[in-house]
Formats: C-alpha cells, sequence, structure tokens
C-alpha cells in the first residue's frame, strides 16, 4: 500500500525542507542610511583621539594586558593606559573586513562583513516567559528549547549563545551545557562563553572536539561578545575571554555596553565619541595578542528615561547611535554588530511591537552585519519570549525581503503585464501574476489578513495567542540535524570530565 502524503509526518518533512533550503545569510540590495556628514564624522573621530590621549581606557586586573599595550607603545600607568594619536588605528588596520564563521553544517556557513547581514537571536536574559507559565527563571530545557526554534526558523542564521540563563544548572558548569547544546541541536554557527577565561578555553577545546584542532586555529569557528564597562573601562573577565579567543583564532565582537544619560553623556555625538575611543582600544588589543584574527566592531547603545533611569528603547536618539555608529565602523573598515528587535516592554504588546519594529528598521537601514538580539527580546533584555521569538522571526522575514531592494529584471519592470492589461482591466488573472503570486509578497505567518467574520470563526485569536500555537507545533515538530556518534561522545565525555573536576559554584 502506498505511503499516505498528509499528516503530521509530511509536515515534518515539509518544514525540515523549509530549514535545509534556507538562506545561510543575507546579502544586502540597499544603501545604508547615513546621518553624519564628513565634517561630523571628522569631529567625532577627532573626538575619540582625544579621549584616548587624554583620559585613555582602564585595563582592570590583567597585567598580562598593560605589558602588551607597553609593548605596542602605549602610555601605561597604574592600570590606565593612554593611546599616542594613530597607534590604534595602525593596529587596527590587519583585521579583516570580512570572514567566515564556519557551521559544522557547511551549508550554514555565514559572511560576516560587507554586504552581509546575519541574524542572530535575543542573548543573556535571566527570566523567560510565555503566555502559560508567565514570566519565570530560565532552565536548561528553555534553553534548548530556544535553540531548537532557531535551528527551525529560516530567518534565523545563527544559534547565538546564552538564548537564556539556565539558572537551574550551576554557574561554574553550565556553559558546558549550553555549547553543546548549541553543537547538538542545531547545525547553524554559534558562539562560545565569555563569563571566565577557562570557559572561553572550554568553549575553544569542544569546538576542537567538532572542527578538528588544526581546523580552529586558522578559521572562525565561533563568535564571542565582549563587553567594555563603559565608560572607559575593560574589567578582567572580558578581558581574560578576549585573550583566549584571539589567540585561538576566533573572532571577538567587541561592544562597549553604553545607556545614555548613565553611562555615556546624554548627546548623541558626545555618546558617540566614547563609544568609539571604547570599541578602538578592544579592537586593536585583538590585533596586538593574534595580528589578523577577525574582530566585529560592535556596539549596544540606548538611552535611559531621565524621570526613572530604566532603559529605553525604539527611541529616535538610540536609532540615530545607531546609524552613527555603524558609519564609524564602516570608516574602520570593520564589521559592525548592533541592533536587533529591542524593546522595554514586559509583555508582547503594542509597545514591545513599536519599539522593536524602530529598532529592527535602524538595523536595516544602517547597514549591520551581525545582528544580535534578532528574536526573543522582552523587558530590556531580561526576558526571552517564546512568543515574541517567533512574531520577530517572522518580522525578519519580512526584513529579508526588504533587504533585496527592487527587483528591476525584465520580469520586475511587468511591462508585459500592463501591457496585457490595458486601461481599466485587473491584474488578478494576467500571465505575469499567475507566474509570480506565490512568491510576489511575503506570507507572514503570525498576521491575520482575513476578514473580521472569518477571525472570530477561528477563535478570534490575537498575534500573541496565534504565536504561541505556533513555536509549540515548531518543536513538536523539530528534528534534530545528524551528529557524528563518535564526535558526540567525545563531547560528552569532555563534559563529563570536566563536571566532576570541580565542585559546583554560584558564581
Amino acid at each position: 500500500m502506498a505511503r499516505r502524503s498528509g499528516g503530521r509526518a509530511a509536515r515534518r518533512e515539509s518544514r525540515a525542507a523549509k530549514v535545509t533550503a534556507a538562506a545561510p545569510y543575507l546579502i544586502r540590495g540597499i544603501p545604508c542610511q547615513e546621518v553624519l556628514n564628513e565634517e561630523g564624522l571628522a569631529r567625532i573621530e577627532a573626538n575619540a583621539d582625544q579621549l584616548l590621549q587624554d583620559i585613555g581606557i582602564e585595563f582592570r586586573d590583567d597585567e598580562e594586558v598593560l605589558e602588551l599595550w607597553r609593548g605596542a607603545g602605549a602610555d601605561v600607568r597604574d592600570q590606565r593606559v593612554r593611546f599616542p594619536k594613530g597607534l590604534l588605528r595602525q593596529l587596527i588596520a590587519t583585521a579583516p573586513a570580512q570572514f567566515t564563521q564556519h557551521a559544522r553544517n557547511p551549508a550554514r556557513n555565514v559572511e560576516i562583513g560587507g554586504d552581509n547581514i546575519v541574524f542572530a537571536p535575543v542573548y543573556g536574559p535571566p527570566f523567560v516567559r510565555d503566555m502559560d507559565g508567565g514570566r519565570r527563571y530560565g532552565t536548561i530545557e528553555d534553553f534548548r528549547n530556544f535553540v531548537k526554534l532557531a535551528y527551525l526558523s529560516p530567518h534565523i542564521h545563527h544559534s547565538g549563545g546564552t538564548v537564556c540563563e539556565p539558572v537551574d544548572l550551576p554557574v561554574n558548569k553550565r556553559h558546558l551545557d549550553m555549547v553543546y547544546s548549541h553543537i547538538k541541536l542545531s547545525d547553524k554557527p554559534f558562539m562560545g562563553s565569555v563569563t571566565a577565561p577557562e570557559r572561553a578555553q572550554d568553549s575553544v577545546d569542544m569546538a576542537k572536539l567538532v572542527f578538528g584542532d588544526e581546523f580552529v586555529e586558522h578559521n572562525v569557528v565561533m563568535v564571542n561578545l565582549i563587553n567594555a564597562n563603559s565608560p572607559l573601562l575593560f574589567d578582567g573577565t572580558m578581558l581574560g575571554a578576549l585573550k583566549v579567543y584571539a589567540r585561538h583564532h576566533q573572532a571577538c565582537v567587541v561592544s562597549p555596553f553604553i545607556l545614555s544619560g548613565a553611562m555615556s553623556p546624554v548627546t548623541v555625538a558626545g555618546t558617540l565619541s566614547q563609544l568609539l575611543a571604547e570599541a578602538m582600544a578592544g579592537v586593536a588589543l585583538t590585533q596586538i595578542i593574534r595580528p589578523g584574527v577577525p574582530v566585529i566592531f560592535g556596539t549596544f547603545v540606548s538611552s535611559i528615561s531621565m524621570q526613572s533611569g530604566a532603559p529605553t528603547f525604539g527611541t529616535p536618539e538610540s536609532n540615530l547611535l545607531l546609524l552613527g555608529a555603524a558609519q564609524l565602523a564602516r570608516r574602520l573598515n570593520l564589521p559592525f554588530r548592533s541592533g536587533g528587535t529591542l524593546c522595554a516592554s514586559k509583555v508582547t504588546d503594542a509597545q514591545a511591537a513599536y519599539e522593536s519594529a524602530n529598532t529592527l528598521q535602524a538595523t536595516m537601514n544602517g547597514g549591520v552585519n551581525f545582528v544580535l538580539h534578532g528574536a526573543g527580546w522582552l523587558e530590556g533584555g531580561l526576558c526571552s519570549s517564546y512568543e515574541k521569538f517567533v512574531m520577530d522571526c517572522d518580522q525578519l522575514g519580512m526584513m529579508a525581503v526588504y533587504a533585496k531592494g527592487v527587483d528591476l529584471s525584465e520580469n520586475g519592470q511587468a511591462m508585459d503585464a500592463i501591457h496585457e492589461v490595458g486601461p481599466g482591466g485587473h491584474f488578478l488573472g494576467c500571465d505575469h501574476t499567475q507566474r509570480n503570486f506565490e512568491q510576489a509578497f511575503y506570507i507572514s505567518g503570525i498576521a491575520d489578513n482575513n476578514s473580521v467574520e472569518q477571525w472570530e470563526i477561528d477563535g478570534s485569536l490575537d498575534a500573541t495567542a496565534r504565536a504561541n500555537g505556533l513555536w509549540k507545533q515548531m518543536l513538536a515538530d523539530y528534528m534534530a540535524p545528524e551528529l557524528d556518534p563518535a564526535i558526540d561522545e567525545a563531547l560528552g565525555e569532555f563534559i563529563t570530565n570536566k563536571k566532576a573536576a570541580v565542585p559546583d559554584s554560584t558564581y
């Protein structure tokens, strides 16, 4: 008897095919929006040079880094480092403008830099939220679920890093389970741990079990988030992780973490001057450690409420900061990280939608190459939301179409359709429409465009409720990508031995 083509198995196969066929990254076909002219850019660069020379950057709790700066020609006094004009730009010149991050499935490799756009999930929240369970601390089960959702989404190109914090595992050991989950449950590129140098080294060692020792030492297989502790400070934890990754040829995203008004001046120009100084110092340090190692100029920057001090997102000021920082990164010929679907809302409401959309539009128009926090961000980054994750992914799909720009091919011009229909007709049944209707417009998996009567028949569900059903169905349909059993066994043995070597710790 012939196998039945419908039902759950068919849906699983269809979803798996969509995952396999997804584009590994986007190539922009639209110009970058610029908010600063040549005079403005030169002024901010001069300001940054002045800050670096007169005030300097503090590199705390790392004598080795201070020695590296001395050897490079910087002025080191205690933990404060001041930089002669031109030194950092000279060092940064060895960093590549674009690089490949390899995935364990080569079809998932991503190109970071140039005209390329890579979407990655939310990073770092200790809490998770869904319609059924509300807000709660994240667990390793939640972590695995978000890795699965990122793998299944055709609009997410990267598995990310700390998609939520699994607080049910010991602090000093949870990175092992997190990195393993990215490797086991997805075949997209991923990020390593940065919470301690030894955890960064564990991440490198696990990557070597997957890709091979020699390959890792000469190719990027992890991108890793290094935050400046603004204003004008790098701490020992971040410096330790940066050194590990740079020495093993793994890319760092050097990102000043700035809430304007608290960690930088309240003005756009003042904040841009400071973040440029901080980013240049961190990027240059990677090149001292290993000239030519890939590095991303990053920034996480937003404003605060001057009434409460709470972070705000999707504001005009934060968008101007993003657009200006992107211009500064391009001037240094470096890949740029920023943006995403950021919001301060506690739930997936209109505030979340407006703020996320505002941020995402600036992200696309600004020329961001690596978009961390692309999906799932809620509550100022304190919470990963299941519903918002799939809603954001839907928006990323729209942005993929937007990024392509205008189709000026013969088919795109559609002159044959206009000739066929003529005055007073309609295009619904013409040959051009029939040939193109399936791919003509983006079809949202979340939005409801039916009549109110049909909407009521379908249960009167709002977008959040529809998203709730979607992520549950996605997890039910999930099928893990194949992983070599020998690699899986080696990873399991490594993790077991590492966990057994030290007692559990809360720090």
